[in-house]
């Protein structure tokens, strides 16, 4: 069999081999929805959801009546008489306690009929806190999604790093093989032999760090997705594609001043603080209630023990220094420290649009520069070689074409992966991620 059949079923192997790997290999979608499953900030989102929810329906209940029973036992010293007096008549009952003792236990019934707008202003200030609620959760997500994201990419760059710090010793390796033959001969002298073997044990150290910052990188993701920590994720390198790059600056921003969470978050936070400011002022209106009630009342002059009632309530909180006035006042000012927030809040994510539109724009142009770099750098580098193997180039010089390869390649990778996760930022930055 010839050398370049040999090479060819080799590369068929290989090619097969990296093919089942990258089935096997997860996506950044999974690891989007292993981390929605287990992470446990959004679980703590879920939660706050579900507490303004259960707020919201205590706010609608307030205008249902309620119940309330009380019961009461009680013991006297001396038992009090019922005494008449007339300028014709004395009159003088027993005891209207039995035993020096009595019991007496109600049971009302209370139905809100007026209250200001209080009820109505707690049912939309809790109305606001489920929006702001669901709307920060949708925040949260985003933001977990693109910390995936960056612990992702962050893998894959420290495995590219790997790769380029392994063919960097490989290199610097069979070069030092190369001088060693010709100092044997007798053709270069002990400083070049010293000077490959120094690059090598740099190159060496170089590989160690860079398994390092992988393995820190791997134990990062894995507590993002609630993983084992130790566990060896396998990384699908093609990552998912927004179109977001495609449109112009100014629908980008104004897409994000639309779907943004921490947005509605911060407006309906706003609303609500009006409307509890609403509901502080009508404490202090006249409120009414319609009244019912049932009462047992141990004794033993009146004809009956047990009496039904029915009426209507009036409360009215003529003074109370202030204080429902400057709870309000103070309820307000939050609202409008809030609005402020918003309008900041709205101008810092147009930047962050901008900005990041801008960034991907220059990583892209990286992608170009260091591509051509590369293929220069490996050329450069493949002759230098050549020239030192008869003597035309020297050992300088070939060192520094390892060196200039190396750097030509993490350059590429860099790019390449910032170009990435900049779409993956600017879809954050839209509110598409």
């Amino acid at each position: 069999m010839s050398v370049g059949a040999k090479r060819l079923i080799t590369a068929a192997l290989l090619g097969g081999a990296a093919l089942a790997l990258q089935a096997r290999a997860g996506t950044l979608e999974q690891a989007w929805r292993r981390a929605a499953l287990r992470n446990q900030t959004l679980a703590a989102a879920a939660a706050e959801v579900q507490a303004a929810r259960s707020g919201e329906r205590a706010a609608r209940d307030a205008r249902w009546p309620s119940i309330e029973a009380q019961a009461s036992y009680s013991r006297l010293g001396q038992t009090p008489e019922l005494q008449v007096l007339t300028p014709s008549l004395a009159f003088r009952s027993g005891p209207i306690f039995k035993d020096n003792q009595y019991l007496s236990a109600t049971v009302q019934m209370r139905l809100p009929l007026y209250t200001g707008g209080a009820i109505r202003a707690g049912e939309a200030a809790a109305r606001d806190g489920v929006r702001g609620a669901a709307a920060m959760q949708q925040a949260t997500a985003a933001d977990v999604k693109l910390e995936v994201a960056e612990a992702y990419v962050a893998i894959l760059r420290a495995q590219r790093q790997v790769g380029v710090a392994h063919a960097s010793v490989a290199s610097l390796a069979a070069h030092l093989r190369d001088v060693q033959a010709k100092f044997d001969r007798h053709m270069v002298a002990m400083s070049d032999l010293l000077a490959a073997d120094v690059a090598l044990a740099n190159a060496r150290s170089s590989q160690v760090s860079a398994k390092n910052a992988l393995e820190v990188s791997e134990e990062e993701y894995n507590r993002l997705l609630g993983e084992p920590l130790g566990r060896v994720p396998h990384l699908d390198p093609v990552l998912p594609s927004f179109a977001v790059d495609r449109l112009p600056l100014a629908q980008l921003i104004a897409q994000a001043l639309v779907r943004r969470g921490e947005l509605h978050a911060l407006a309906a936070r706003a609303g609500a603080l009006a409307a509890r400011a609403h509901a502080a002022t009508a404490s202090r209106l006249p409120h009414l209630a319609a009244v019912g009630g049932y009462t047992h009342f141990d004794n033993q002059i009146l004809n009956r023990e047990n009496f039904s009632s029915v009426g209507v309530g009036f409360t009215w909180k003529l003074f109370d220094g202030g204080a429902a006035a400057n709870a309000a006042d103070a309820l307000r000012s939050r609202s409008r420290a809030d609005r402020h927030r918003l309008a900041d809040l709205r101008s810092r994510i147009a930047l962050e649009v901008r900005t990041d539109w801008l960034t991907l724009a220059a990583d892209r142009a990286r992608v170009q520069a260091s591509r051509a770099a590369t293929a220069q750098a490996e050329e450069n580098l493949h002759v230098s070689r050549q020239l030192y193997g008869v003597g035309l180039a020297s050992n300088t010089q070939v060192l520094e074409a390892v060196t200039l390869r190396t750097q030509a390649e993490e350059d590429y990778n860099n790019a390449t992966l910032d170009a990435a996760l900049d779409r993956l930022r600017l879809a954050y930055a839209v509110g598409a991620l």
